[in-house]
């Protein structure tokens, strides 16, 4: 945003005379004109902020809603470029600004509009400059400049060029000029009294056309601006020429080779000469010169194109060479001559000729190599390397040729025959003589081989795999075994037997038999899985040959496994579940603390499965549990872990049936039955295992027993002490019991009961203390002495330790009263304290 510029003016009028009309109109409409000058550089884009105009024309923000500042203009095409925000007061870009486009060459460009505000009414000029940025590279008209120059110009010359334009202005305008470097020409400019720059191209040297025909310069126009653009123009320089040359052949000898008996207008060779005149002193045209007529007839030559081709058959038993000559003339009637030799070659058009003297078929498949089988003769009528022959066999077969005498030739057997392999051997017998190109002739060969039994039985493969499940049903097909002999008839036919095998101690024989003339294999028993997997046996085929031939194949047979045998569990021991005859105590029992956090370890599952793969696979599953939530048991480990915390609100006692499946089709399971109590200690935990045993014949129901015993004869015991001591304490009087509670019927002081406990089993202790009794009143009731009498007097115990005088009164004893002395006696205490 650029610097601002305003200017005030106000009217004054005398003083001491001020009008009303004057006052009212200055209320209503401030007159003073006010401008606003801003400064931006064009293509600036929408929303770009020109600058705060509400503060420069001295409009805080709080007055922006009741002045209403807006813009307007008499030319509707400014407003589209600005426009004021409400908000703030700012004045933004609304549209592009192109100062090309709205200026066009002009050397200033700016926009004006007025700003209005309301209440008071006012008017302010404002003024947006649109500074020129070098947006806009020099261009020329033409994409490229063609001059013309003969290449008699003297150095010096100079041919004016066409100028660059660039719609910028100022220094974004100011072109200069660039010549790419060429020795032959330079640039240079002329200024004209305008201001212009005109570029003119500079012959350095003279050109010589026959040297270099065209020059491609580039003339480049750069401006003044920040950054810099450019722009190009290809400047093609044409050098015109005078015919001062002659036609030049590129060879001064020109050689071919060509067969005989080519068709006419075969081509032979192409000459080629060049002018390095233009125009019609550089056109060069083609003819023979001074030569026989046989040549004429025989080859003919193209004016424009120089091609030398046959006009008549080439026959090389004629004449193999031919020498002539052509000349190139150009427009000006410049002259070249050149000379031409052209060699027939021989053509081998005989082919050789195969002759069969004798063929011996058929033949044993047992001959031995070198055996000859056939006779023939072979002949060229042609001369030198075209009458020299090579024979040979064409096809796959183990024969070959021999040369012999004479043009003579053998057909010999090259390795051993076999007739497994082809029964006949068709060849062909191919001559080819060494002409190119080489031409030759076949003659066909068809040789018979009779059989011999040189083939024992081969197996399909060299060792059999069958899969049988168990439980199969005897006789049931296994697989089929096959051996093919190659020899025919009796040679080739063949049956099988067993010839032994293993399947453990008892030996293969037992398990499958084998049909003599199919091959088929049936299974003689059912398989079990579980006893044995796998067994192989031997199985031999022979053919009918004389000699007999054999051979044998391994039968593995691999039993597959069948779900047959359901999951045993080994831990908890089997037979302790939830069966119905099976003994509730008998189950194993885990103790499992209350503090036990998720994921404890309660025990673990054990089972296994006799099957095998799949059918071996175990998963365990919880199915019964009084809090399904507590535990969970791991899918594959069979861990029972605790699935939450163990709350106090759990029950003690957890039982706990796990399902073991397989993943048989169908698919075996057994359960497993787990007992958990909820207890931090085993002696905790026995009360609840009595509990549970109750009722079983096992030594736990003994436990039982023995526990309950001890119950009753300790309440027994509790019962007989209790008896004595309320029949002492009858004889003695009343109770000092109802003493100590009523003691404020003996003494003032009332009644203090020290804290006396003897440490036992069971702690139960009783201490009953009686105050003496003071002077009371006339009437009143004294009771009767009380003697102290201690609970292990009736015990026959031992006494526990007695409390001596200076601790008696400790601190929940009243303090002694002054005034009426307090006399202890011993106190009545009754301590019972059962183990």
């Amino acid at each position: 945003m650029a610097g601002r510029q305003r200017q005030r003016q106000s009217g004054r009028r005398a003083a001491g005379r001020v009008l009303l009309p004057a006052l009212l109109l200055g209320l209503c409409c401030r007159a003073a004109p006010e401008r606003v000058r801003y400064a931006i550089p064009e293509e600036l884009g929408r929303g770009s902020l020109v600058g705060p105009l509400a503060r420069d024309l001295g409009l805080s923000p709080a007055d922006l809603p009741a002045r209403q500042l807006r813009v307007a203009s008499a030319a509707k095409k400014q407003l589209k470029y600005f426009t004021v925000s409400g908000e703030s007061g700012n004045l933004y870009v609304s549209e592009r600004l192109d100062r090309e486009e709205m200026c066009g060459e002009a050397a200033s460009c700016s926009v004006s509009f007025e700003a209005l505000v309301q209440n008071p009414l006012n008017v302010f000029h404002v003024e947006v400059a649109i500074l020129d940025i070098n947006d806009n590279a020099p261009a020329f008209s033409k994409a490229a400049l063609d001059i013309e120059i003969g290449e008699w110009t003297l150095p010096g010359a100079r041919f004016p060029l066409e100028m660059a334009r660039d719609t910028d202005v100022g220094s974004n305008a100011l072109l200069t000029y660039q010549l790419t470097s060429n020795p032959s020409f330079t640039l240079a400019v002329k200024e004209s009294p305008g201001g212009s720059r005109q570029p003119e191209l500079v012959l350095e040297r003279a050109l010589d056309r026959e040297k270099q025909s065209s020059f491609q310069l580039v003339l480049t126009a750069v401006d003044g601006g920040d950054p810099v653009r450019s722009g190009t123009v290809q400047v093609r320089v044409n050098v015109t020429d005078a015919n001062d040359n002659a036609p030049v052949f590129s060879k001064s000898a020109y050689e071919a080779r060509v067969r005989e008996n080519l068709p006419a207008g075969t081509l032979v060779l192409r000459v080629r000469a060049t002018d390095a005149d233009a125009g019609s002193n550089g056109r060069v045209s083609y003819a023979f010169g001074n030569v026989p007529d046989g040549v004429r007839a025989l080859f003919s030559v193209d004016s424009d194109s120089g091609e030398v081709r046959t006009a008549g058959p080439l026959d090389f038993e004629e004449k193999s060479k031919y020498s002539f000559g052509l000349e190139a003339r150009d427009g000006g009637g410049l002259v070249a001559h050149c000379n031409v030799e052209v060699e027939v070659l021989d053509v081998n058009d005989n082919a050789p000729e195969i002759t069969m003297l004798s063929v011996s078929s058929p033949v044993p498949e047992d001959a031995p190599a070198g055996t000859v089988v056939a006779l023939l003769n072979v002949n060229d009528p042609d001369s030198g390397e075209n009458g020299q022959v090579s024979c040979e066999l064409s096809g796959e077969a183990p024969l070959s040729v021999v040369a012999s005498s004479g043009g003579s030739y053998k057909v010999v057997t090259a390795s051993a025959l076999d007739r497994e392999q082809a029964a006949e051997h068709r060849v062909a017998v191919v001559a080819r003589d060494r002409g190119s190109p080489a031409l030759s002739s076949r003659a066909a060969l068809v040789l018979e081989v009779s059989d011999v039994n040189d083939n024992a039985p081969v197996f399909e493969e060299a060792a059999y795999s069958a899969y049988v499940a168990e439980n199969n049903a005897a006789g049931a097909p296994v697989l089929r075994v096959r051996a093919r002999d190659a020899d025919a008839g009796a040679n080739g036919r063949v049956s099988y037997w067993l010839a032994g095998g293993s399947a453990g101690a008892a030996g293969a024989a037992p398990y499958v038999s084998v049909e003599a003339r199919s091959g088929a294999v049936y299974a003689q028993r059912s398989f079990d899985y579980e006893q044995c997997r796998e067994f192989a046996v031997a199985v031999r085929a022979q053919d009918g040959g004389a000699p007999a031939r054999s051979s044998t194949a391994t039968v593995r047979v691999f039993v597959l496994d069948r779900n047959d045998n359901a999951p045993r569990v080994l831990w908890p021991a089997a037979g302790a579940g939830a069966g119905a005859g099976a003994a509730p105590g008998a189950a194993p029992f885990e103790v499992v603390p209350r503090s036990a956090e998720a994921g404890y370890l309660v025990a673990k599952v054990v089972a296994v499965d006799a099957d095998a793969g799949r059918n071996a696979w175990l998963s365990y599953e919880l199915v019964q549990a009084p809090e399904p939530a507590l535990f969970r048991v791991g899918l594959h480990s069979g861990e029972v872990r605790t699935a939450r915390a163990v709350s106090e609100r759990d029950a003690a006692k957890q039982r706990l049936v796990a399902v073991v499946k397989d993943h048989g089709q169908p698919a075996l399971s057994a359960t497993a039955t787990l007992h958990v109590v909820l207890a931090e200690s085993l002696q905790e935990a026995l009360p609840e295992l009595s509990e549970r045993a109750a009722g079983a014949d096992s030594p736990a129901e003994l436990q039982f027993y023995l526990v309950l015993a001890l119950a009753l004869l300790s309440a027994l015991f509790l019962l007989s002490v209790a008896l004595a001591v309320l029949a002492r304490v009858r004889r003695a009087g009343p109770p000092a019991v109802l003493r100590c509670l009523g003691a404020q019927r003996f003494s003032v002081a009332g009644a203090a009961f020290p804290a006396d406990f003897c440490e036992g089993t069971l702690p139960y202790s009783y201490n009953l203390c009686v105050a003496p009794g003071r002077a009371v009143a006339e009437g009143a009731w004294l009771p009767p002495p009380l003697p102290s009498l201690a609970a292990e007097e009736l015990l026959g115990a031992e006494p526990c330790g007695k409390r001596s005088p200076t601790s008696s009164a400790g601190a929940g004893e009243p303090p002694a009263d002054a005034e009426a002395p307090q006399v202890c006696k011993p106190a009545q205490s009754l301590s019972l304290s059962l183990s």
